[in-house]
This record gives C-alpha cells, structure tokens and sequence, in this order.
C-alpha cells in the first residue's frame, strides 16, 4: 500500500484577478494544515508572479455566469445578482473589465478577503514553493527581473519532480 505524504502541487494558468484567488488561498490553506506545497505558474498564470499586479482585471466576457451584486448601497440594491442580467454583449462595451475590477476589489474589501499581494506574500512567508515556468517566460517576453524575489524558475521537468512526491494536484 503506497504511504500517503502531505505534499500538494497546485499548477495556476489563469492570470485575472479573479483567478488570482484560488491558487494562493489553496497553497496559504495547505500549508496552513502542515502540507508541502508547490505552485506552478504556466500562460496566463505568470501574471500572478509579477512584481507589479496593479494590471490584473477582472474579464466579465469568461464569467458569464459571474455573480455581480453591487457592493455598497442600500440592503435591496446588494441582493440582487445583476450579472445573469446583463446580456454578454454589454461586457464588449469599453471599460467594462474597470467596472468589473472595480466591483470585484470591492467585495472582496468588504467581505475582509487580502489583496492579492497580501495573499501571496502570507504563501512566500509561509513557505509555499512558486516557480515561474521558464518556457512560458521566454514565450512572452518576460525577463526574470519582471517577477517578485524569492520564486523558482523552471520547466515541466520542475513541476513533475514536485508532482511525483505529492499526493494531491490541483488545476486552477
């Protein structure tokens, strides 16, 4: 019987604000109940290992069941769910991704979720592995001086080395 570990790997491709959540609420938690934990950042995922994430927007046009109640306002106002409301044509409307940014930061504010540059930092502190896929890196023109301190740089290979002493895989 093979013994089980408290390893956990978790790859992140997605590189939205909103997609920025998961990888690092799954790593802070893991860690948090004594897992080894690893994140590979491959594609669009990257986006969560730069220094600067003031660029990460929300994209309405993927969401299109995406809950969308208001953050403020009277108590009748933020009950409703306006986003199966909206036709998919109105996220095609410019500026719409600031709008939905906008929305987002300010639920989460509300609902007292971290930033995620508060979130990352807890997984660094903490001791979550983050390694920045070197292939995707050199797809997108990035330079190792575009990304946080601290993180690995490697390939499939690095992940695959993490991912055979892991029990648990997650892809967000």
């Amino acid at each position: 019987m093979k013994k089980i570990n408290n390893n956990m790997t978790i790859i992140a491709t997605k590189g939205t604000l909103d997609w920025a959540y998961p990888p690092f609420i799954l790593a802070s938690t893991g860690i948090a109940m004594d897992k080894k934990v690893a994140i590979f950042f491959t594609f669009y995922g990257l986006n969560l290992l730069l220094k600067d994430l003031s660029k990460l927007k929300v994209s309405p046009i993927g969401n299109p069941n995406m809950p969308m109640k208001m953050p403020f306002g009277p108590k009748w106002l933020q009950k409703i769910n306006f986003g199966p409301k909206i036709p998919n044509i109105l996220w095609n409307i410019p500026f719409a991704d600031n709008f939905t940014t906008y929305m987002m930061k300010k639920t989460m504010a509300k609902n007292g979720v971290a930033k995620i540059e508060d979130l990352r930092t807890i997984c660094q502190d903490s001791g979550v592995k983050l390694i920045a896929c070197e292939m995707t890196i050199g797809v997108f023109g990035y330079e190792r001086e575009d990304f946080i301190e601290g993180i690995e740089f490697g390939g499939a290979a690095t992940y695959f080395s993490e991912a055979a002493e892991a029990d648990h895989h997650l892809y967000i």
